[in-house]
């Protein structure tokens, strides 16, 4: 008897929750693009195509990368005469135009930065577990 009238008191909470008139969640909303007045589309007055000039670059041909690329950084910026000379003594005019793709050539000079570095670059990927720090001759052993 209990289970019954349990599940006639179920049956009628969740009756309620069905309407599908002016619900909690289903109200009436405004509607945005009511809000404003949209003005008519016209052609303004002053809007003239003229025919492109004798002798211009169609459209087409133009770089339309290099052309952005210029819009918004303005083509290459003035060096200051130290500047100017910094690049010069590091060799500016002698470097080749794809040095970056090129960094891992056998034939790119470098400076050696010692056996530190290249055991840093050669050690193998880990878990820093058996990690050491050195200063001077003593060594830290592992914490544990």
């Amino acid at each position: 008897m209990r289970k019954l009238i349990l599940a006639a008191g179920l049956v009628a909470t969740l009756s309620a929750c069905g309407g599908g008139g002016n619900g909690l969640l289903n109200r009436g909303r405004p509607d945005e693009f009511a809000v404003t007045r949209q003005a008519p589309l016209v052609v303004p007055p002053d809007f003239a195509l003229v025919p492109p000039a004798p002798g211009t670059p169609a459209a087409a041909t133009v770089d339309s990368s290099r052309a952005a690329q210029e819009a918004l950084f303005g083509g290459p910026a003035p060096r200051s005469a130290s500047e100017s000379a910094a690049l010069n003594s590091a060799g500016r005019g002698t470097a080749a135009a794809g040095i970056r793709s090129q960094a891992g050539d056998p034939g790119t000079e470098v400076v050696d930065k010692g056996a530190t570095t290249r055991d840093i670059i050669a050690a193998p990927e880990g878990d820093g577990q058996d990690a050491r720090a050195a200063t001077g001759t003593q060594t830290t052993p592992p914490q544990q």
